[in-house]
């Protein structure tokens, strides 16, 4: 697909850094959107449905955690790519970017060449995710991941982006015992970096809404689904 039929939605209280960052986004030939707060960026998203957000942490108002939980609730963008911008890069920050469904963490100020290289990288991940298996299901669990949605002995369970990546690779492979290197490689690409406790944030959350016996962690090697636990 080419650059013209990618969208992206920038979001930021600095216009400076708005007119910077779209500016370098426009040469590329990509189509530009702009928003100073969280509450302007949900109404552009529901418009123009981007298949990227950057997304600034830090603004009055609506924060970018709170904005990034609100754009995930929208069915629209389930498939969206979030990137927080930031300038703090303390360990809770991320943790909390990546508990509200937040796909990647790009640092300011950055070089332009090096944001686009990033940008290309996650549009790489939006088409890729979309091209492999649409389903996983086991005993009692059944994921669509065309639309998003978890079932489990027939309850819906709504699930942040990652989360539900991370649920479906281990439930896709029954079992199967992925190290954390596989999980970061599969679920957040190699062109991410994310913090050591990023796994272990996702798979709490999994345990607290999904069931802590269908999880198990295979102390220094990695974690694998159980498809039937009460029979083990």
């Amino acid at each position: 697909m080419s650059v013209e039929n990618h969208t992206i939605l920038l979001v930021d209280d600095e216009p400076d850094i708005l007119d910077f960052i779209s500016y370098n986004l426009k040469k590329e030939g990509y189509n530009v959107y702009t928003a100073l707060d969280g509450f302007e960026a949900l109404t552009l998203a529901a418009k123009v449905h981007p298949q990227l957000v950057i997304l600034d942490v830090m603004m009055p108002g609506m924060d970018g955690i709170e904005t990034c939980e609100r754009l995930k609730e929208m069915p629209e963008m389930a498939q969206t790519i979030i990137a927080f911008l930031t300038a703090r890069s303390e360990d809770y920050s991320q943790l909390a970017g990546f508990g509200a469904g937040a796909d990647d963490y790009i640092a300011k100020p950055i070089k332009p060449s090096l944001l686009i290289s990033r940008v290309k990288a996650l549009l790489r991940r939006y088409h890729l995710e979309g091209q492999t298996d649409s389903q996983a299901q086991t005993e009692g669990i059944r994921i669509d991941r065309e639309r998003y949605v978890v079932w489990k002995d027939n309850e819906q369970i709504t699930l942040p982006r990652k989360e539900f990546e991370l649920m479906f690779l281990l439930v896709s492979k029954p079992n199967k015992v992925f190290t954390r290197d596989e999980i970061y490689s599969e679920v957040w690409g190699h062109d991410v970096v994310v913090g050591e406790r990023t796994i272990d944030v996702h798979l709490r959350k999994l345990r607290e809404k999904i069931g802590h016996e269908f999880f198990k962690t295979v102390k220094g090697v990695g974690y694998k689904f159980i498809p039937n636990p009460l029979k083990q």
